[in-house]
């Protein structure tokens, strides 16, 4: 085998609360998070170069150690105890960039599970995990996939009950959000932990009852704002910011009224789209 293709499904946080700060310096957190089918593919092709090269569809994706998928493949080869072996490693981008969907945890995430099927080095879902947790804490999230609490740094997980079918509507607009800069703002304001949403049970309803995102109540991006207002107006069941922004999500059960609430969004220059949420992580998507 010379070549693998993997998809890569972004998340969105279906509940977030951020209850500390570790001494060193991570952030403790309550976190329902959720695969969904907007996605990146990943193409990994062996070389004789004895590099490691990227290439990307989107021109400010960067293309060295900065790129968690570059980060993942020098993991995975020193494990592997193959640092010397040249790839060739093509990202196409459908996930927006520092917009809380996880777009660079889910690629590092592909890239790690793609090596180990073409390498047939048989390495475990734990193992691929623990691999993954050194090069972020949505990594392992990534890698298994489909609705999971999430604990600690986000990497101590276990299964949740699984979003109902619904239409998933994503929102972006053209504000920036720094991650640094919004837990910053959370530790000048301190935690108080919420009670745990143990009511959530998968539905919409469940979510619309208890569901959260703590970084809505320190930064909100103006364009984040305006686009949670139309997907409340059009009638979403639950709508929320995932990750620290500054992407917005609605779900809704009705197809056309997501599609007519995407476009609404499109038209006032934003990105969007329609999903729906995936059952599994990068780990069960390579081709």
């Amino acid at each position: 085998m010379d070549r693998v293709l993997i998809t890569a499904p972004a998340k969105i946080n279906l509940y977030l609360d951020v209850t500390g700060k570790r001494s060193d310096g991570y952030h403790e957190l309550v976190n329902i998070m959720q695969s969904i089918s907007l996605s990146d593919t990943i193409s990994i092709e062996k070389s004789n170069m004895e590099k490691i090269s990227i290439k990307c569809n989107v021109e400010d994706v960067p293309k060295s150690r900065k790129n968690t998928a570059y980060r993942a493949a020098e993991v995975f080869l020193e494990k592997a105890g193959m640092i010397f072996q040249g790839l060739n490693i093509s990202i196409h981008k459908e996930i927006p960039v520092q917009a809380g969907l996880g777009g660079g945890s889910a690629d590092a995430a592909a890239v790690l599970c793609g090596l180990n099927q073409l390498f047939e080095t048989n390495y475990s879902l734990e193992g691929l995990c623990q691999m993954g947790a050194s090069i972020g804490a949505d990594v392992p999230f990534c890698i298994v996939g489909g609705t999971q609490l999430c604990r600690g740094i986000g990497d101590v997980m276990s299964a949740a009950p699984p979003l109902e079918d619904c239409f998933i509507v994503i929102g972006k607009g053209n504000d920036g959000v720094s991650t640094e800069e919004a837990y910053a703002k959370l530790d000048a304001a301190g935690f108080a932990e919420n009670p745990f949403p143990s009511s959530y049970n998968g539905t919409i309803g469940s979510l619309a009852a208890v569901g959260m995102n703590i970084f809505e109540k320190v930064s909100v991006p103006a364009s984040a704002a305006e686009i949670k207002e139309l997907l409340d107006s059009s009638g979403a069941g639950y709508s929320a910011m995932t990750g620290s922004g500054s992407a917005v999500f609605g779900l809704f059960t009705d197809k056309p009224t997501a599609e007519l609430t995407s476009r609404a969004i499109r038209d006032k220059g934003y990105f969007s789209t329609v999903c729906f949420p995936a059952s599994e992580g990068a780990y069960n998507y390579v081709m």
